[in-house]
């Protein structure tokens, strides 16, 4: 899956790009300041990588706001944002672009890494992970001093947009050998570690996110920090602050506080019997 992909003719160059109007590139800007709370210096630290255009790498479990984070950041720098939702089945053309068959012949399209070097936008490759090693090399000149992509079967060699940064997220927590990055893309970037806030953090977030009472929001972080306190023993992750956000979202709509836990916080991230019990016991003694 592919999100705000955009298609442009072979014939479209970043000068005629430029030219097309404002509109064009401003459908990726972010217009709206996504809520974001800063954990420690993490804003700081991407402004001076920006400034550089150094590649990112945003590293952290499910749920914890790496997305969030780059959003933030793409507002908060004015730039257009490009997203790719990374997976097994893409391939480099996904990335770069391909050519199709039309009715008068063939038309070259952009793919989304090659419109965000034309128009100078962050592109952010999440769960970069998930795609084949042989589709992310095709990142590697440009995320090092070259800043070039190549487009072989169009024989372009396209020098990214002054404003071009790379970003690109995974969870290193359930990788494996055969899913991992390589050396050799892995050196390419600077890198933030982030994790799930504490619990006083985690209640402003929560309650600020979905304008629920700070005290009944507390009560649900306690419930998440039993279920982190499981993971590697019965559970791969643990409640991320998302499905938090899930849950306080069904209590305002009017849902009874266990049940939107259950359906919220632990149904989604197990299926084994003993944990979900050991999980519905803790909400039913958080909210009795």
């Amino acid at each position: 899956m592919i999100e705000n992909e955009v298609s442009v003719e072979a014939n479209v160059s970043e000068v005629n790009v430029k030219q097309s109007g404002h509109n064009y590139k401003d459908q990726y800007k972010i217009h709206q300041e996504p809520f974001y709370q800063q954990q420690r210096n993490e804003v700081q630290l991407y402004e001076a990588a920006y400034r550089s255009r150094l590649p990112v790498m945003v590293k952290g479990p499910t749920g914890c706001g790496k997305s969030r984070f780059v959003e933030y950041m793409a507002w908060k720098l004015n730039k257009p944002l490009i997203t790719v939702a990374c997976n097994e089945d893409m391939t480099a053309s996904d990335l770069v672009g391909r050519y199709l068959l039309e009715a008068n012949g063939t038309r070259w399209l952009d793919g989304p890494l090659t419109t965000a070097a034309r128009l100078g936008a962050i592109c952010y490759l999440d769960e970069i992970v998930e795609a084949r090693q042989d589709t992310t090399v095709v990142i590697h000149p440009l995320t090092d001093h070259r800043r070039t992509l190549p487009l072989d079967k169009k024989g372009e060699l396209i020098h990214a947009h002054p404003d071009f940064q790379l970003v690109i997220s995974y969870n290193p927590g359930y990788q494996s050998l055969m899913k991992d990055l390589k050396q050799s893309t892995k050196q390419r970037f600077t890198a933030f570690d982030f994790d799930y806030p504490n619990a006083e953090l985690e209640t402003q977030i929560v309650a600020k996110e979905t304008g629920m009472d700070a005290a009944l929001v507390a009560k649900l972080v306690k419930i998440g920090g039993v279920a982190r306190n499981l993971k590697g023993h019965g559970l791969d992750e643990g409640i991320s602050t998302r499905l938090l956000v899930y849950a306080a979202t069904l209590i305002k709509d009017g849902v009874e506080p266990r049940d939107a836990c259950r359906m919220a916080m632990v149904r989604p991230i197990t299926d084994d019997a003993d944990i979900r019990e050991t999980l519905d016991h803790a909400i039913d003694a958080t909210f009795a």
